[in-house]
């Protein structure tokens, strides 16, 4: 499950910094709204994803409240879910 959450986070950052680097300057600064919703679609549903998958772990893995949380917010954070994956989850074993 360790495997699957690395590639969700990975996908949700990506997904984060290609709404605020691309599809937001397209809307606001060259009038284009097409690349707002499809991004920011796959970014909620990746969001979602990460943050359930961390619940799920945090039980099935026994982080600790303090691990937990920082990997949350770290969701929230453009490149947040990159460090999430250096810091806390390239020690840990892929099933």
């Amino acid at each position: 499950m360790i495997k699957l959450f690395k590639i969700v986070a990975l996908l949700e950052g990506i997904s984060l910094l290609a709404l605020f680097l691309f599809a937001m300057p397209m809307k606001y600064v060259f009038g284009d709204k097409s690349y707002i919703f499809p991004i920011g679609m796959a970014h909620g549903l990746l969001f979602i994803g990460y943050i359930i998958m961390a619940i799920m772990l945090k039980f099935e893995e026994n982080w600790s409240w303090k691990k937990f949380g920082i990997i949350c917010i770290a969701s929230l954070l453009p490149a947040g879910t990159f460090y999430v994956d250096w810091k806390y989850l390239r020690t840990q074993t892929a099933n």
